[in-house]
């Protein structure tokens, strides 16, 4: 049960934090449409297994997404801070590491359990 309820906890608060994000302007949509709609399709794969019986345990990669993602989002929060007085956009920068890396773990966990939906009733 804590294999999935982990990664939704994950999910949703960074999923929230980054809505946040962009009603305040501060982080494009289309970046957090990217990163949300890889939350959903991963969790769709999983609920999948789950009815299969199959737990998919969290990757090396989605680990790496999670702080990639939690890390711009603190940024984000903290308007930049402490990169905001030398002007560098390092949370912008960290948000699009975060949605690159999202992607591609998106996919590496796909590729992984293909196997998955093919199976499935």
């Amino acid at each position: 049960m804590g294999k999935f309820l982990d990664p939704l906890a994950d999910k949703l608060l960074v999923s929230a934090a980054l809505i946040l994000l962009v009603e305040i302007g501060l982080a494009p949509a289309w970046v957090v449409i990217i990163i949300i709609s890889r939350e959903f399709a991963v969790t769709g794969l999983r609920l999948v297994a789950a009815g299969e019986g199959i737990v998919l345990a969290a990757s090396n990669m989605g680990k790496i997404k999670t702080v990639t993602q939690i890390l711009a989002t603190i940024l984000l929060l903290l308007h930049n801070f402490p990169f905001s007085y030398i002007g560098f956009p390092f949370a912008t920068i960290v948000l699009y590491i975060a949605m690159i890396i999202t992607a591609i773990s998106g996919y590496d966990y796909f590729a992984k359990n293909w196997h998955v939906m093919r199976d499935s009733k």
